[in-house]
């Protein structure tokens, strides 16, 4: 699933229709069988499955005087001399999920296996022994944790169904690490190496509820997880995640969140990643047909920039089950791609649809993307929310980005955007330097400030910082065609020494300038579009302000051309080089409504067919709301 080049799939999170959280202990294979049968007829391909830890662990601490411990048992019974024993696994369990495993082979489902699952829709699942117990700082949860690892996948590995060890379900989530700056680090490396004692095969997946691009701003981090797993996961719901609940479920913001999200963290890390988790969380939050229409767009702008799969959460609606968390938690019960009378939602049809047009026009594996710009995060900023904001700006503004952080070494590149630097330690002085030496040399950088120290600063950007002050009104950035207002934290008094204006401030004040410097160009505007982007509701919408012409202007000044264009700006586009002569671009609409825009064949490029999704007619090209087309270029020399 995983290797180079390898197909896109589409998927989902499995609990067993009759039970489930509850399906181990309630087991009832005849259902199960039924279940991957549903799903394998509408096209699922990929299941993430949990062998939750207190039913395949079922151990209870037996203590004597004082509390001292003196051995694990099965409630009563003593630990039998087996290697299941000895691990603390319960065979039965073991033998139901052999039965899962040979009803998704039967069905040609293939399995993820979330192997620690202790937390899992809003409820913590631990043997008896652990009870209260920070199980992933304890010595002795984690000794049982790895025996319990080690003898599953000992037991499993010959299962041809399973793909992938995942290392649990969010397990970030089953205890805090804050203590100690290393022990995510710890818990994690244990783990992953239990896998690959036993199993050196098959991709360990992180399966992580949330990372940071810093190990300052969280624990769990991209770099870290990146370092000690193959493949990492995002769980994008915009309920849950920062800057993302803004705006209508079918809308751009949302419609690029789950994308956005899972290259930031394939780009900083370094390594495959993909949509681990994703919906719209039930009908609390949105309609089934805006459900199926943010699945059309999560899919085919997933797929576009080389996310590599999607799962849904979850394959079956539980609004049935007594059980807690289904108890408690209410937005739990209806998540499903299916309902419990086993009708298909519309979901599940767009899913289903999407994944037989690929089959149909041999689409599973592309090329990857083009990119354009590497933006790169700093140091004391909101590395998500500017992040999330540069990437949106570059897509409205017609080309795409690649994400390294500050403290990385950067990809070569013609074009690098800092924005939104915000503190007094943006980026260590060796990187910054080693930056403009990259200018020097012939490539474009654009800073965006958010009151961020940069040193040197004014000397090769060719602008002084007068003063700095609280501003009383937002800022305007008038010039090179544009008029926009942005609100600042801080206003930034610049005086342009020997820099080119190109924007002003109402009152004349240099608002967005430009400098050659060397072989290159530096760009620098005063104010933190991105980062107010990101918490302003509809910013990427029609009739907001046009933050992406910023992003145009520093474009063409790092002579980015793309070979295919077009004028809406929630109209995306990808290019794929299929072959010398022949270019692949995927358009997608990121609007409920049909979008009809001129298409534009750069020099040297025409218009030869559209594959899937849409109509073109007089070189204007028509996708449907929420969908894509998929075209083909060639060369015409």
């Amino acid at each position: 699933m995983f290797e180079a080049g390898g197909r896109f799939f589409v998927g989902c999170n499995y609990w067993a229709s009759h039970a489930g959280i509850a399906m181990w202990r309630k087991w009832d294979a005849d259902t199960v069988r039924a279940d991957l049968k549903l799903l394998s007829e509408n096209a699922v391909e990929v299941l993430r499955v949990f062998p939750l830890w207190p039913d395949f662990q079922p151990i209870s601490r037996h203590t004597a005087g004082g509390q001292s411990f003196v051995e694990m048992r099965f409630g009563e019974q003593p630990l039998p001399d087996t290697p299941a024993g000895r691990a603390g696994v319960d065979p039965v369990m073991v033998e139901r999920f052999r039965t899962l495993c040979a009803y998704a082979a039967e069905y040609r489902l293939r399995l993820i296996v979330g192997l620690v699952t202790g937390w899992m829709s809003g409820r913590m699942f631990v043997p008896p022994a652990f009870s209260g117990v920070n199980v992933l700082t304890d010595p002795t949860a984690l000794k049982w944790e790895v025996r319990m690892v080690r003898h599953l996948v000992s037991e499993l590995r010959n299962e041809t169904a399973i793909a992938a060890w995942d290392l649990g379900n969010e397990c970030n989530c089953m205890g805090p690490v804050e203590g100690n700056p290393d022990a995510a680090w710890a818990w994690t490396n244990a783990i992953s190496a239990a896998i690959r004692v036993e199993d050196a095969s098959r991709p360990v997946v992180s399966g992580m509820h949330s990372l940071t691009a810093f190990k300052e701003n969280g624990l769990w981090n991209i770099g870290e997880q990146a370092e000690l797993t193959d493949v990492l996961t995002t769980h994008p719901y915009p309920l849950f995640t920062p800057h993302c609940n803004l705006d209508p479920i079918h809308t751009m913001r949302n419609a690029f969140h789950a994308t956005a999200e899972t290259r930031l963290y394939g780009d900083v890390g370094r390594v495959d990643a993909f949509i681990e988790e994703a919906g719209t969380l039930g009908p609390s939050q949105s309609g089934d047909s805006n459900a199926a229409n943010l699945m059309r767009a999560m899919l085919w702008n997933g797929f576009a920039h080389d996310c590599r799969g999607m799962l849904w959460w979850c394959a079956f609606d539980q609004d049935q089950l007594e059980e807690t968390p289904y108890d408690w938690m209410a937005i739990e019960r209806e998540l499903g791609l299916v309902r419990s009378n086993r009708e298909p939602k519309p979901a599940l049809i767009a899913l289903r649809e999407f994944s037989r047009a690929l089959d149909r026009l041999n689409l599973r594996t592309i090329p990857p993307f083009r990119r354009d710009a590497v933006v790169i995060l700093s140091h004391e900023q909101d590395n998500w929310g500017v992040g999330y904001s540069s990437f949106l700006l570059a897509k409205q503004a017609g080309f795409d980005v690649e994400f390294a952080t500050a403290d990385q070494e950067l990809p070569e590149s013609k074009f690098y955007i800092l924005p939104s630097v915000r503190g007094l330690r943006v980026i260590d002085r060796r990187r910054w330097l080693a930056l403009l030496d990259k200018v020097e040399k012939g490539a474009t950088l654009l800073v965006t400030s958010d009151g961020g120290t940069l040193q040197p600063f004014n000397v090769p950007f060719g602008v002084d910082i007068v003063w700095t002050a609280a501003p009383t009104e937002p800022v305007a950035v008038i010039g090179a065609g544009m008029e926009l207002y942005c609100p600042v934290e801080r206003l930034l008094k610049l005086s342009a020494r020997d820099a080119e204006v190109l924007a002003s401030d109402r009152d004349g004040t240099p608002v967005m300038t430009s400098r050659a410097y060397g072989k290159g160009k530096l760009l620098f505007l005063s104010v933190p579009i991105e980062r107010h982007a990101a918490n302003q509701p509809r910013a990427f919408l029609p009739g907001s302000e046009s933050y992406y012409k910023i992003y145009q202007l520093a474009a063409a000044a790092a002579g980015v051309e793309r070979s295919v264009t077009r004028t809406n700006p929630s109209l995306t586009l990808t290019e794929h080089r299929l072959a010398r002569c022949e270019l692949l671009v995927i358009a997608v609409n990121n609007t409920p409504d049909p979008i009809t825009d001129a298409i534009t064949a750069g020099a040297g490029w025409a218009f030869d067919r559209v594959l899937c999704g849409g109509r073109m007619e007089w070189g204007a090209l028509t996708v449907p709301g929420n969908s894509a087309a998929v075209m083909v270029f060639r060369c015409n020399n």
